[in-house]
Protein backbone atom coordinates (compact mmCIF):
# COMPACT_ATOMS: atom_id res chain seq x y z
CA UNK A 1 0.00 0.00 0.00
CA UNK A 2 1.34 3.42 -0.99
CA UNK A 3 2.46 5.54 1.98
CA UNK A 4 4.41 8.75 2.48
CA UNK A 5 4.64 11.62 4.93
CA UNK A 6 6.17 15.06 5.17
CA UNK A 7 5.73 18.65 6.27
CA UNK A 8 4.27 21.82 4.77
CA UNK A 9 4.63 25.37 6.00
CA UNK A 10 1.54 27.31 7.08
CA UNK A 11 1.05 30.99 6.27
CA UNK A 12 2.77 32.07 9.51
CA UNK A 13 5.63 29.59 9.14
CA UNK A 14 4.26 26.87 11.44
CA UNK A 15 5.31 23.39 10.28
CA UNK A 16 2.34 21.09 9.64
CA UNK A 17 2.74 17.33 9.50
CA UNK A 18 0.93 15.43 6.74
CA UNK A 19 0.76 11.72 5.97
CA UNK A 20 -0.69 9.91 2.98
CA UNK A 21 -1.98 6.39 2.48
CA UNK A 22 -3.42 4.50 -0.47
CA UNK A 23 -4.54 5.56 -3.93
CA UNK A 24 -7.84 6.27 -5.64
CA UNK A 25 -10.46 8.92 -6.25
CA UNK A 26 -11.95 10.92 -4.72
CA UNK A 27 -9.20 11.79 -2.23
CA UNK A 28 -10.22 11.76 1.42
CA UNK A 29 -8.79 14.22 3.93
CA UNK A 30 -9.07 13.16 7.59
CA UNK A 31 -9.41 16.03 10.06
CA UNK A 32 -9.00 15.40 13.79
CA UNK A 33 -10.66 16.76 16.87
CA UNK A 34 -8.81 18.91 19.37
CA UNK A 35 -6.10 17.11 21.32
CA UNK A 36 -5.87 14.29 18.74
CA UNK A 37 -3.17 13.19 16.33
CA UNK A 38 -5.04 10.42 14.55
CA UNK A 39 -6.81 8.73 17.47
CA UNK A 40 -10.11 8.53 15.57
CA UNK A 41 -8.61 7.14 12.37
CA UNK A 42 -6.47 4.22 13.58
CA UNK A 43 -8.79 1.59 12.10
CA UNK A 44 -10.82 3.66 9.65
CA UNK A 45 -7.88 5.09 7.65
CA UNK A 46 -6.46 1.72 6.46
CA UNK A 47 -9.94 0.57 5.51
CA UNK A 48 -10.59 3.71 3.43
CA UNK A 49 -7.10 3.53 1.88
CA UNK A 50 -8.03 0.23 0.22
CA UNK A 51 -9.96 2.29 -2.34
CA UNK A 52 -8.97 5.93 -1.86
CA UNK A 53 -6.05 8.24 -1.49
CA UNK A 54 -6.25 9.18 2.19
CA UNK A 55 -4.50 12.26 3.58
CA UNK A 56 -4.27 12.94 7.31
CA UNK A 57 -2.79 16.08 8.84
CA UNK A 58 -1.99 17.28 12.36
CA UNK A 59 -3.26 20.61 13.69
CA UNK A 60 -0.66 23.18 14.67
CA UNK A 61 0.60 22.33 18.16
CA UNK A 62 -0.58 18.73 17.79
CA UNK A 63 1.26 15.49 17.13
CA UNK A 64 4.22 15.94 14.80
CA UNK A 65 3.24 19.44 13.72
CA UNK A 66 5.26 22.27 15.20
CA UNK A 67 4.08 24.71 17.86
CA UNK A 68 2.23 27.70 16.41
CA UNK A 69 4.54 30.57 15.52
CA UNK A 70 1.74 32.93 16.51
CA UNK A 71 -0.41 31.84 19.45
CA UNK A 72 -3.09 34.26 18.38
CA UNK A 73 -3.63 32.14 15.27
CA UNK A 74 -5.45 29.20 16.82
CA UNK A 75 -8.98 29.89 15.60
CA UNK A 76 -11.14 27.57 13.52
CA UNK A 77 -10.62 29.99 10.64
CA UNK A 78 -6.83 29.65 11.05
CA UNK A 79 -7.07 25.85 11.04
CA UNK A 80 -9.18 25.94 7.88
CA UNK A 81 -6.49 28.07 6.23
CA UNK A 82 -3.90 25.52 7.35
CA UNK A 83 -5.98 22.81 5.67
CA UNK A 84 -5.99 24.82 2.46
CA UNK A 85 -2.18 24.93 2.54
CA UNK A 86 -2.09 21.15 3.10
CA UNK A 87 -4.40 20.49 0.15
CA UNK A 88 -2.50 22.88 -2.12
CA UNK A 89 0.94 21.46 -1.40
CA UNK A 90 -0.22 17.85 -1.53
CA UNK A 91 -2.13 18.39 -4.79
CA UNK A 92 -5.45 17.42 -3.27
CA UNK A 93 -8.24 18.87 -5.39
CA UNK A 94 -11.86 18.77 -4.24
CA UNK A 95 -11.43 16.22 -1.45
CA UNK A 96 -14.04 14.47 0.60
CA UNK A 97 -13.36 15.94 4.04
CA UNK A 98 -14.00 13.42 6.80
CA UNK A 99 -13.94 15.17 10.17
CA UNK A 100 -14.37 14.16 13.80
CA UNK A 101 -15.37 16.25 16.84
CA UNK A 102 -13.94 19.81 16.60
CA UNK A 103 -12.73 18.88 13.12
CA UNK A 104 -16.37 19.20 12.03
CA UNK A 105 -16.12 22.95 12.61
CA UNK A 106 -12.85 23.05 10.65
CA UNK A 107 -14.45 21.16 7.76
CA UNK A 108 -17.46 23.49 7.65
CA UNK A 109 -15.23 26.56 7.81
CA UNK A 110 -13.01 25.16 5.06
CA UNK A 111 -16.08 24.76 2.87
CA UNK A 112 -17.16 28.31 3.74
CA UNK A 113 -13.75 29.64 2.67
CA UNK A 114 -13.48 27.34 -0.40
CA UNK A 115 -16.99 26.43 -1.57
CA UNK A 116 -15.74 25.14 -4.92
CA UNK A 117 -12.93 23.11 -3.40
CA UNK A 118 -14.87 20.33 -1.66
CA UNK A 119 -16.45 17.22 -3.17
CA UNK A 120 -18.36 16.12 -0.05
CA UNK A 121 -18.41 16.42 3.74
CA UNK A 122 -18.61 13.62 6.29
CA UNK A 123 -19.16 15.16 9.72
CA UNK A 124 -18.74 12.77 12.66
CA UNK A 125 -19.61 13.29 16.32
CA UNK A 126 -19.33 17.05 16.09
CA UNK A 127 -21.38 20.17 15.75
CA UNK A 128 -21.50 23.44 13.85
CA UNK A 129 -19.92 25.55 16.57
CA UNK A 130 -19.88 27.02 20.06
CA UNK A 131 -18.71 23.68 21.44
CA UNK A 132 -17.82 25.03 24.87
CA UNK A 133 -21.46 25.98 25.42
CA UNK A 134 -22.84 22.53 24.58
CA UNK A 135 -20.31 20.16 26.19
CA UNK A 136 -22.38 17.63 28.17
CA UNK A 137 -25.39 19.79 27.38
CA UNK A 138 -24.26 22.74 29.55
CA UNK A 139 -22.18 25.93 29.26
CA UNK A 140 -20.08 25.13 32.35
CA UNK A 141 -16.93 24.63 30.27
CA UNK A 142 -17.45 28.02 28.65
CA UNK A 143 -17.65 29.64 32.09
CA UNK A 144 -14.52 27.89 33.35
CA UNK A 145 -12.26 28.46 30.33
CA UNK A 146 -11.17 32.08 30.98
CA UNK A 147 -9.88 31.14 34.45
CA UNK A 148 -8.13 28.03 33.16
CA UNK A 149 -6.38 30.02 30.43
CA UNK A 150 -5.24 32.70 32.89
CA UNK A 151 -3.89 30.01 35.21
CA UNK A 152 -2.00 28.27 32.39
CA UNK A 153 -0.43 31.59 31.35
CA UNK A 154 0.50 32.71 34.87
CA UNK A 155 1.82 29.36 36.08
CA UNK A 156 2.92 27.40 32.99
CA UNK A 157 5.11 24.96 34.94
CA UNK A 158 2.29 24.06 37.31
CA UNK A 159 -0.16 23.80 34.42
CA UNK A 160 2.09 21.35 32.58
CA UNK A 161 2.62 19.24 35.71
CA UNK A 162 -1.11 19.03 36.48
CA UNK A 163 -2.05 18.57 32.80
CA UNK A 164 -0.21 15.29 32.37
CA UNK A 165 -0.61 13.89 35.85
CA UNK A 166 -3.70 11.66 35.56
CA UNK A 167 -2.67 8.11 34.51
CA UNK A 168 -4.19 6.87 31.26
CA UNK A 169 -5.51 3.68 32.92
CA UNK A 170 -7.41 5.69 35.53
CA UNK A 171 -8.79 8.11 32.93
CA UNK A 172 -9.95 5.15 30.85
CA UNK A 173 -11.82 3.58 33.77
CA UNK A 174 -13.47 6.87 34.66
CA UNK A 175 -14.49 7.51 31.04
CA UNK A 176 -16.02 4.04 30.71
CA UNK A 177 -17.82 4.32 34.03
CA UNK A 178 -19.31 7.63 32.95
CA UNK A 179 -20.30 6.18 29.54
CA UNK A 180 -17.96 8.60 27.77
CA UNK A 181 -16.64 5.49 25.98
CA UNK A 182 -18.14 2.14 24.99
CA UNK A 183 -16.10 -0.27 27.13
CA UNK A 184 -17.19 -3.27 25.04
CA UNK A 185 -15.91 -1.84 21.74
CA UNK A 186 -12.84 0.23 22.54
CA UNK A 187 -9.44 -1.07 23.56
CA UNK A 188 -7.65 0.56 26.48
CA UNK A 189 -4.49 0.86 24.37
CA UNK A 190 -6.40 2.98 21.82
CA UNK A 191 -7.53 5.37 24.51
CA UNK A 192 -4.02 5.39 26.03
CA UNK A 193 -2.59 6.63 22.74
CA UNK A 194 -5.03 9.56 22.75
CA UNK A 195 -4.49 10.35 26.44
CA UNK A 196 -0.72 10.30 26.24
CA UNK A 197 -0.71 12.62 23.23
CA UNK A 198 -3.06 15.09 24.90
CA UNK A 199 -0.93 14.99 28.07
CA UNK A 200 2.15 16.01 26.08
CA UNK A 201 0.46 19.02 24.52
CA UNK A 202 1.12 22.57 25.65
CA UNK A 203 -1.94 23.28 27.84
CA UNK A 204 -1.92 26.95 26.83
CA UNK A 205 -2.22 25.99 23.14
CA UNK A 206 -4.97 23.46 23.89
CA UNK A 207 -7.01 25.88 25.99
CA UNK A 208 -6.61 28.80 23.60
CA UNK A 209 -7.72 26.63 20.69
CA UNK A 210 -10.68 25.34 22.68
CA UNK A 211 -11.70 28.90 23.53
CA UNK A 212 -11.57 29.92 19.87
CA UNK A 213 -13.62 26.85 18.93
CA UNK A 214 -16.17 28.01 21.48
CA UNK A 215 -16.38 31.36 19.71
CA UNK A 216 -16.79 29.92 16.21
CA UNK A 217 -20.30 29.27 14.89
CA UNK A 218 -21.11 27.96 11.41
CA UNK A 219 -24.86 28.01 12.01
CA UNK A 220 -25.26 31.12 9.85
CA UNK A 221 -23.97 29.46 6.68
CA UNK A 222 -25.17 25.85 7.01
CA UNK A 223 -27.96 26.53 4.52
CA UNK A 224 -25.35 27.50 1.90
CA UNK A 225 -23.57 24.13 1.99
CA UNK A 226 -24.06 22.80 -1.52
CA UNK A 227 -22.15 19.51 -1.55
CA UNK A 228 -23.23 16.02 -0.51
CA UNK A 229 -23.05 15.83 3.28
CA UNK A 230 -23.25 12.89 5.64
CA UNK A 231 -23.71 13.61 9.35
CA UNK A 232 -22.67 10.75 11.61
CA UNK A 233 -24.01 10.87 15.16
CA UNK A 234 -23.37 8.50 18.06
CA UNK A 235 -26.26 7.39 20.24
CA UNK A 236 -24.40 7.90 23.52
CA UNK A 237 -22.22 10.88 22.60
CA UNK A 238 -22.08 13.05 25.73
CA UNK A 239 -19.53 15.49 24.28
CA UNK A 240 -21.77 16.62 21.43
CA UNK A 241 -25.38 15.67 22.21
CA UNK A 242 -27.18 14.00 19.31
CA UNK A 243 -29.75 16.80 19.10
CA UNK A 244 -27.01 19.02 17.68
CA UNK A 245 -26.33 16.51 14.91
CA UNK A 246 -30.05 16.51 14.06
CA UNK A 247 -30.07 20.30 13.95
CA UNK A 248 -27.02 20.39 11.68
CA UNK A 249 -28.38 17.74 9.31
CA UNK A 250 -31.74 19.52 9.10
CA UNK A 251 -30.06 22.85 8.29
CA UNK A 252 -27.73 21.58 5.53
CA UNK A 253 -29.70 21.08 2.30
CA UNK A 254 -30.14 17.41 1.37
CA UNK A 255 -27.81 16.19 4.15
CA UNK A 256 -28.09 12.59 5.29
CA UNK A 257 -27.77 11.50 8.92
CA UNK A 258 -26.56 8.16 10.23
CA UNK A 259 -26.92 7.28 13.91
CA UNK A 260 -24.43 4.73 15.24
CA UNK A 261 -26.25 2.70 17.90
CA UNK A 262 -24.54 2.11 21.24
CA UNK A 263 -21.60 4.31 20.23
CA UNK A 264 -19.89 7.11 22.14
CA UNK A 265 -17.94 10.16 21.00
CA UNK A 266 -15.20 7.71 19.98
CA UNK A 267 -17.48 5.97 17.45
CA UNK A 268 -14.87 5.84 14.63
CA UNK A 269 -12.63 3.78 16.94
CA UNK A 270 -15.43 1.69 18.42
CA UNK A 271 -17.26 0.81 15.18
CA UNK A 272 -14.93 1.54 12.23
CA UNK A 273 -16.31 -1.18 9.95
CA UNK A 274 -19.88 0.07 10.31
CA UNK A 275 -18.82 3.64 9.61
CA UNK A 276 -16.57 2.72 6.67
CA UNK A 277 -19.38 0.74 5.05
CA UNK A 278 -21.83 3.64 5.46
CA UNK A 279 -19.29 6.11 4.13
CA UNK A 280 -18.65 4.03 1.01
CA UNK A 281 -22.39 3.68 0.42
CA UNK A 282 -22.72 7.45 0.73
CA UNK A 283 -19.92 8.08 -1.78
CA UNK A 284 -21.40 5.56 -4.20
CA UNK A 285 -24.88 7.04 -4.07
CA UNK A 286 -23.97 10.73 -3.97
CA UNK A 287 -20.73 10.92 -5.98
CA UNK A 288 -21.07 7.85 -8.17
CA UNK A 289 -17.95 6.22 -6.72
CA UNK A 290 -17.81 2.50 -7.53
CA UNK A 291 -15.24 -0.24 -7.17
CA UNK A 292 -14.42 0.13 -10.85
CA UNK A 293 -13.61 3.86 -10.59
CA UNK A 294 -12.05 4.01 -7.12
Amino acid sequence: MYERDGFVEAEDGTRLFVEGLGRGEPPIVLTDGIGCDGFAWRYLAPRLAERHRVVHWHFRGHGRSGPPHDRERLSIEDLARDLRVVCKHWNVERPVIVAHSMGVQVALEYYHQNPGGVAALVLMCGTFGRITTTFHGTDLLDQMLPGLIRGAQMFPGVARAVWGRVPAALAFRVACAGRELDRDRIQEEDFQRYWEHAALMDPDVFLRMLRRAGEHDARGFLTTVDVPTLVVAAEHDTFTPMALADEMANAIPHAEIEVIDEASHAAPVEQPDRIAERLEDFLASRLGVTAATA
